[in-house]
């Protein structure tokens, strides 16, 4: 048989995280995200370090950020499972 424990800083660790993920933390990539697209519009800025940005800076930090909404996707669908189990093995205290 498997051990099984649940602690309160578990309990808590768990809610911490659903609060930083549903409160906006994948808003604020997206919000990153558009304001990234803007900058990149030539006719919005334009010139030797504007085309850097827009060729090299954007593209690699567009893909990280994409790439972390896709995790963080994840997580919050783990989040109930983990969230349950936790509270189930805690007797939901």
């Amino acid at each position: 048989m498997s051990r099984v424990l649940s602690t309160d800083e578990a309990k808590e660790a768990i809610r911490q995280i659903q609060s930083i993920v549903n409160g906006g933390l994948t808003d604020q990539i997206q919000a990153l995200d558009n304001q990234g697209q803007r900058l990149s519009a030539p006719d919005v800025w334009d010139g030797p370090l504007a085309s850097q940005f827009r060729s090299q800076v954007w593209p690699e930090t567009r893909s990280a950020l994409e790439k972390a909404k896709a995790e963080l996707e994840q997580l919050r669908a783990s989040l109930q499972k983990i969230a349950t189990d936790i509270f189930t093995a805690g007797g939901g205290q």
